[in-house]
């Protein structure tokens, strides 16, 4: 297992500023950033793959659909639209030398339409994933779908879910991302939710319940690492934690977050908690 960091801790909008970031993520010790991606097309691939490549640190990427891009929309003008989205997606983190693509690509964050998931919608997320098959094996990219929260969609809430969706696409690049924080929420076992993924599990977010500092929170991570490794998983452990920067006010924490946990605080505490199981 590798451990990296999310740059979430620090910023939703990853900018050209934020480049200084990459160095000092490899001078802790992490193996890994985490980029966030709305919009592709915000991302200055070129110079974030040269960063990565100059301090020798693995990216991965995590990807929040904007308005108006939703793959289960019964609109299907909207679905193609959607389509075309995630390629770009595809395409731009290879672009950045990414090794993984993952976050909740089947629905926009609180898309909520008051109904459960129908077949015509499962339907429809099938396939819009195995239309990036293509790509993802020209580009050796794994996507990687998580599951979030009910009060976040309404469409993939557990490991359950996101399984079944994986073994109808039936794509071996395409699999699932468990993140603690919703999983805590969704999931009777963080552990059985793991294990029973097997091989369908991609990609870890290790977020406290409270998205603060590892191990001071409820998140039985002891248990699951033990699980990780009694099943081999050699993925990344990603630190998903929302620090405090007086001066990012794009950061997720910059409203809620403890004030005295700073970003490099919640990745340097993330690496020794970790480390220690």
């Amino acid at each position: 297992m590798k451990i990296g960091v999310s740059a979430f801790a620090w910023t939703a909008e990853f900018r050209p500023d934020h480049l200084a970031i990459v160095p000092a993520v490899r001078a802790m010790g992490l193996s890994a950033l985490e980029i966030p991606m709305f919009d592709p097309a915000r991302l200055d691939a070129a110079g974030i793959r040269s960063a990565f490549d100059a301090s020798q640190l693995e990216c991965t990427v995590c990807a929040i659909l904007p308005r108006g891009i939703n793959p289960i929309s019964p609109d299907q003008d909207v679905r193609r639209k959607s389509l075309q989205h995630l390629l770009r997606c595809v395409e731009t983190s290879a672009a950045m030398g990414a090794t993984l693509l993952g976050g909740p690509l089947y629905a926009p964050i609180g898309y909520l339409p008051g109904h459960r998931p129908s077949r015509d919608e499962f339907l429809w997320a099938v396939e819009a994933f195995q239309a990036l098959g293509p790509s993802l094996d020209a580009h050796q990219l794994t996507l990687s779908i998580e599951p979030v929260n009910r009060s976040e969609t309404f469409f993939l809430r557990t490991a359950a879910d996101a399984r079944r969706l994986c073994e109808a696409v039936g794509h071996p690049r395409i699999g699932v991302t468990i993140d603690t924080f919703h999983a805590n929420i969704e999931e009777c076992s963080l552990v059985a939710a793991a294990t029973n993924l097997g091989s369908h599990l991609k990609h870890i977010h290790a977020s406290e319940n409270d998205r603060g500092l590892l191990g001071q929170g409820h998140v039985d991570f002891p248990a699951l690492v033990r699980a990780l490794r009694q099943m081999g998983y050699d993925g990344y452990l990603m630190i998903e934690g929302f620090g405090y920067s007086a001066e990012e006010a794009s950061a997720p924490g910059f409203l809620w977050a403890d004030l005295n946990t700073s970003p490099e605080k919640m990745a340097r505490t993330g690496l020794a908690y970790l480390s220690s199981l």
